[in-house]
């Protein structure tokens, strides 16, 4: 009875236990539980205080002069030719449109241009000639001899017609012998003989006034006709046509086009500065052949220095123009100070690489030009192309 007794009081001992454990646990998880994300509260709130505001956009750069580098070259057509006079020197300022080089082609261009010059002074002279007409000398020649041909026609036909007028004269008298001599032979006074031989006297007198007649008429048509040839000779002469004056102002036109190619040409072998700043290297010296590819120096605003920071493409939105900007490099002992002047307007690869192998040699950039104030300036007039590391402040 006694054992019996025990193992009916087991269960009733080991159900309280059972309980009791299970509320520790779970009083024990909560409690991990809550400590948990409280911890994970107060990360968060100590990640929340200890990240910084980004106040500065950090760039590699280089150093330029104002308007970038230009490299003075020659034309296509130059190619070839050789420096005959270099006129400046390196570090030397120059103005716009100041002679940098001469080329060897000079005096055959000078030559060419006085040869087209003369060509132009010849069409003038010739198209003045032209307007003027024929010289006086042949004009008062040809008149001379209208005036012959005038004359000798009045003289001839005065000769021509006294011939006639005698030819009609002999003409009445032979008519009227002729009449007189058939009277008498009507009478019988002559001999037939006789009035015909007085009828032959009357034909030859008609014959003779017919060809008398007919040389007048000859002598007058040919006269008149030599008579207006000469004034037509004349009119030629002294005639100045449109087309002729046409003529002769083109080939001056033509000359004096000619004489700007030859200006061009010769004009071509001064090289001369397309913009004013200093002349930074040259890559040509006299007797080198120049080539377009090579050219013949370089020529840059060095007394205002740019940085152009390449800035990543994830930071360019944070820069403003007016910004403050610090530059520096290892080749400086202090720092150059500017202000952010323009943005570019495309994205592009970068050209400034940076010395760490982990840096990203891919990365896409924005030019910033970062104009130099005048201290600045001054301490890198001649430092272009220098790396260096830009900080614009935001």
């Amino acid at each position: 009875m006694t054992h019996s007794k025990a193992k009916s009081s087991n269960p009733l001992v080991n159900k309280p236990s059972a309980l009791i454990i299970s509320l520790t646990f779970l009083i024990a998880g909560t409690t991990v539980y809550a400590s948990r994300q409280s911890s994970v509260s107060q990360a968060e709130s100590v990640i929340e205080t200890v990240i910084p505001k980004i106040s500065t956009v950090t760039a590699l750069g280089r150093l330029e002069p104002s308007g970038e580098i230009i490299e003075v070259s020659v034309s296509s057509s130059a190619n070839g030719n050789r420096i005959e006079e270099l006129q400046v020197s390196e570090g030397e300022e120059v103005k716009q449109g100041e002679i940098i080089a001469v080329l060897d082609s000079r005096d055959r261009a000078e030559a060419a241009l006085r040869q087209a010059e003369a060509r132009v002074t010849i069409a003038q002279a010739n198209l003045a000639r032209v307007k003027a007409g024929a010289k006086t000398g042949e004009i008062q020649a040809q008149r001379a001899a209208i005036a012959r041909i005038e004359a000798e026609r009045i003289n001839n036909l005065t000769a021509q017609t006294a011939m006639v007028s005698r030819m009609e004269a002999e003409l009445r008298n032979a008519k009227i012998e002729y009449k007189r001599y058939q009277q008498l032979f009507d009478d019988g006074a002559i001999s037939e003989s006789q009035k015909d031989n007085k009828k032959l006297t009357l034909e030859t007198a008609q014959e003779q006034l017919t060809e008398a007649k007919a040389n007048l008429s000859r002598t007058r048509t040919a006269q008149e006709q030599q008579i207006a040839e000469a004034k037509a000779i004349l009119n030629k002469i002294a005639e100045v046509r449109p087309v002729d004056v046409q003529v002769a102002a083109a080939e001056v036109k033509e000359a004096q086009a000619a004489v700007a190619t030859a200006k061009a040409d010769l004009d071509r072998t001064y090289i001369k500065s397309p913009q004013a700043g200093t002349v930074i290297k040259i890559l040509t010296r006299p007797g080198e052949v120049v080539s377009s590819n090579d050219g013949v120096v370089r020529i840059g605003q060095i007394n205002q220095m740019y940085a152009i920071a390449e800035v990543y493409e994830s930071d360019i939105t944070k820069v403003k123009i007016g910004q403050k900007a610090t530059v520096n490099s290892n080749a400086l002992s202090k720092a150059l100070t500017g202000t952010v002047e323009h943005i570019g307007l495309e994205i592009k690869r970068q050209e400034v690489v940076n010395t760490d192998p982990t840096a990203n040699i891919d990365a896409k950039v924005v030019e910033v030009k970062v104009k130099l104030d005048e201290a600045s300036s001054q301490k890198v007039s001649g430092l272009t192309n220098l790396l260096v590391n830009v900080r614009i402040d935001l």
